[in-house]
């Protein structure tokens, strides 16, 4: 399971039992909460009807004549959102055994209530309240009973009961509950929308990272990704200046141990020659020597550009600037370049170029060197007096440039060495390149997101094949 989709289940889950154990509180505790409300007002009910009663009691009239009427009169209130159209207190009384004596609503009178525990406990000086279903089974018909002494000095000489169904305040109850699960469903989804937010944006940082490590793992060019200036971006920083530390460290050892290995023959015969030259000799075998010098003199340094060249675009993590660049003007660019050495071979180059110009995003410099090698040793292996062709085509969202010679092609055990650091071949006549071209192009190929192949051509000679990524067309 991926990392993402992990920490968004794992915040999902402690949302979700969060938002769930509050929900589950808060409605268990609306219901609970309204009940103990309705109770404490019944209190206050009975407790004052009690002592309003208490004189009539005492001389045997019970009577509330003014509440007799109290649940006849229409009514049209509005609480909090609740529509209320009836009154629904009713109200007795018992006398000192137990037997009611009045009833507001005529059900009960001359029964005997001394078993109910509101009246019960009151009877014997202690709180009595009882909750009682009028229908059995449905715990919406159920009805509070708050009953009060009614006193004769300290002597108690009745009960008074006030009722009302929980019914009437079920509609509060129910509104409560419905808002809480209302917003709390919304709570959940936004905290859900938040928690993808946050996981797809961790999950894409870490995307970007591991595709960095990934790339440098592999041993190819990658920038860091810019995720900003949080522990993540850190991060990708250190890993990026620990990557840069060690792979210069490397880089230095290894360069240094070729560098040295590929001087030592232009040296030593700079050192022989010179050596010779101090001893007397004809006029002609001088001359030999002398030019053996200059010419191992001019490999050398021809040895330290090209290898100062490449060292920048292999250190090279990215393009610093990338322009539009136009391929078909780049090329003849870079024919011009090689005309004398196309002259002094008695070579000519066939340009074969689209009829739509064709443009990619890069630096033209590195692009014109590159391009330049893979001429030069078109140039070095191509047969006197033949052609080298010089084409551009787009194809599948690349740029194709190729270069193409008669030559007498790459011997099989070369072909996977051919982009090897130093590795030549022997060009007609018994010359050597440097063995640096091809790498510095493979590494322009990679800077621009592009490839590089070398392989022998089906009619004969040799063909590279440089592709580069096209822009997007929006």
């Amino acid at each position: 399971m991926k990392i993402g989709l992990r920490i968004l289940l794992g915040y999902f889950l402690i949302v979700g039992l969060a938002a769930w154990f509050l929900l589950n509180v808060f409605v268990a505790e609306v219901k609970p909460g309204v009940r103990a409300t309705l109770e404490d007002t019944l209190v206050d009910t009975a407790e004052l009807l009690a002592g309003v009663v208490a004189g009539d009691l005492k001389n045997g009239v019970p009577a509330l004549a003014n509440v007799e009427h109290y649940a006849r009169r229409s009514i049209e209130v509005k609480i909090g959102g609740v529509l209320k159209r009836k009154l629904d207190f009713r109200i007795y009384i018992t006398d000192a055994r137990g037997i009611v004596v009045y009833d507001s609503a005529n059900l009960a009178l001359g029964q005997d209530y001394s078993r109910w525990n509101d009246v019960y406990l009151t009877l014997q000086g202690k709180y009595g309240a009882r909750s009682t279903r009028s229908v059995e089974g449905d715990d919406r018909s159920t009805v509070m009973y708050v009953a009060a002494p009614v006193r004769d000095g300290e002597r108690i000489i009745g009960a008074l009961t006030v009722a009302k169904p929980i019914a009437s305040v079920q509609a509060f109850v129910d509104r409560s509950q419905r808002k809480i699960l209302q917003r709390g469903t919304l709570l959940l989804v936004l905290s859900l929308l938040i928690g993808l937010a946050v996981a797809w944006w961790l999950a894409r940082a870490l995307r970007q990272l591991m595709h960095y490590v990934s790339e440098v793992e592999a041993g190819r060019k990658a920038v860091p990704p810019s995720l900003g200036n949080n522990e993540i971006g850190t991060l990708a920083r250190a890993l990026h200046a620990m990557r840069t530390r060690l792979e210069g460290k490397e880089y230095a050892e290894q360069l240094m141990h070729t560098l040295a290995h590929e001087l030592k023959s232009p040296i030593a015969a700079i050192q022989g020659s010179a050596e010779l030259l101090s001893e007397d000799m004809p006029r002609a075998e001088f001359r030999h020597f002398l030019d053996n010098i200059l010419s191992q003199n001019a490999r050398q340094k021809q040895l330290i550009d090209k290898l100062l060249a490449l060292v920048r675009v292999e250190q090279q993590q990215g393009l610093e600037a990338a322009e539009p660049v136009a391929l078909d003007a780049l090329l003849r660019q870079v024919a011009a370049d090689a005309a004398s050495q196309l002259r002094a071979r008695a070579l000519n180059v066939r340009l074969e170029l689209p009829d739509t110009p064709l443009s990619v995003r890069g630096d033209a410099l590195l692009l014109r060197q590159a391009l330049g090698n893979l001429l030069d040793n078109a140039i070095g292996f191509a047969p006197a007096g033949s052609q080298i062709v010089l084409a551009l085509a787009a194809e599948m969202a690349q740029a194709v440039v190729s270069v193409g010679d008669s030559g007498p092609g790459i011997p099989a055990y070369a072909l996977d060495k051919v982009f090897d650091r130093f590795y030549s071949l022997p060009r007609p006549g018994g010359s050597k390149s440097t063995g640096l071209g091809l790498p510095f192009v493979r590494e322009v190929a990679a800077l621009h997101g592009g490839t590089v192949s070398v392989a022998n051509a089906g009619e004969g000679g040799c063909r590279a094949v440089l592709r580069l990524p096209l822009p997007l067309v929006r």
